[in-house]
């Protein structure tokens, strides 16, 4: 069974391309990372996945191998390089899930926290996209769209639309618009829906945002996160140019998460670290000692702060002090978690209430009873 943690793969369209690379991951027998759409205005995009391999065939050379022995370790899939590789071995390593690599030039890892388990650098197109079941939707990284982008000289100075593109006298059949993308699928469908009908594509990897200035584009189709890259080679987006938005998201194999052993455990155990980090992210605890008669006293004057009530309410235990030989609870200690953004107004709120020796300190997981998304694969799975 494979976990695999992929990049945004925005596909052109329901097939996938494949390779001889595509024996890493044998198309019956494991967790995928593909996109869930490919013609819409919203999509998301799988990174995480889980699959079980057993299969016994292999492509060596080009040439079909029989004789590769079953396996039954659980895959996860990673981003082979980019900002998205970087970004998913940083969400990992948050969530006590670091990846150990022996050899950088080696495709193969492992986290020892989880057993039984091999990481593989993966692309995107070397996945495939059968069998799938969303496990987590909310990563909250990745976050980009395949968008149209223009230069902002020239003719196209004052082109702020799409419409204002398709309504420009020079696209002719003797002379369209030239677009470089690597999603000619895509692109040829959206221009058509957006009355863009003289348009001649040109298939390029990696910086298309030189096509323009070199002359061999008018324009480019291409994803974009923050628009950086845009603004710095003098492009711009325009109104009505996102073909699609795309996400990171983990999925895996419906089949083997039912059948296989092992599966759910291991999804389990990586939901809960990622549930519980990244529901801590912008999460404070503040502590403070308060004087009062009773436990019960104290709670009251802090849930008069409605800002106080923490997550379920504030935590008030004894602080015991020794004096004339006798040992008494002179201060009761709050324990609260507040948003970061909400912490200073916390802090005011506490001593306007009693509250001294005020400490803050950011939180790195919060865990719940159960995981609302675990209850929920279960229920997608009919378990």
């Amino acid at each position: 069974m494979s976990i695999p943690l992929i990049q945004p793969n925005v596909q052109q369209c329901a097939a996938v391309s494949t390779s001889s690379s595509i024996s890493h991951f044998p198309s019956s027998s494991f967790f995928r990372i593909i996109a869930l759409g490919h013609s819409i205005s919203s999509l998301k995009s799988v990174v995480c996945c889980l699959s079980q391999s057993n299969s016994q065939v292999a492509v060596v050379n080009g040439r079909t191998d029989t004789r590769v022995s079953g396996r039954n370790e659980i895959r996860l899939g990673l981003p082979s390089k980019g900002r998205m590789a970087s970004d998913t071995l940083d969400l990992l390593k948050d969530c006590q899930l670091s990846v150990k690599q022996v050899n950088p030039r080696q495709y193969v890892a492992e986290i020892p926290q989880l057993s039984n388990l091999e990481v593989w650098f993966q692309r995107p197109k070397d996945i495939g996209n059968e069998d799938l079941i969303l496990v987590h939707d909310a990563l909250e990284y990745g976050d980009c769209c395949l968008s149209l982008a223009i230069p902002n000289y020239g003719i196209f100075e004052n082109i702020n639309s799409v419409r204002e593109l398709a309504q420009m006298p020079q696209w002719k059949a003797e002379k369209p618009l030239r677009v470089a993308t690597g999603f000619t699928y895509l692109g040829t469908k959206f221009m058509k829906e957006n009355g863009l009908e003289h348009v001649t594509f040109s298939t390029a990897d990696g910086a298309l945002e030189a096509a323009p200035a070199m002359g061999i584009a008018d324009a480019i189709l291409d994803l974009v996160s923050s628009g950086t890259t845009l603004r710095e080679n003098n492009l711009k987006e325009i109104e009505g140019g996102i073909v699609l938005e795309s996400q990171t998201d983990l999925v895996a194999s419906r089949k083997s998460l039912i059948q296989r052993k092992g599966a759910l455990d291991a999804s389990h155990d990586i939901l809960e670290r990622l549930e519980a980090h990244l529901r801590a992210i912008g999460q404070f605890t503040v502590t403070a000692n308060m004087r009062g008669s009773s436990a019960g006293e104290v709670a009251e004057r802090v849930l008069s702060q409605p800002s106080l009530s923490g997550l379920q309410g504030p935590t008030v235990s004894p602080v015991y002090c020794k004096r004339d030989g006798k040992v008494s609870p002179d201060y009761y200690a709050i324990v609260i978690c507040v948003p970061k953004k909400a912490s200073y107004k916390s802090v005011q709120q506490l001593r306007a209430i009693g509250g001294s020796g005020v400490l803050i300190s950011p939180l790195t997981y919060i865990f719940d009873e159960e995981t609302p998304r675990w209850r929920q694969l279960l229920s997608k799975l009919g378990l």
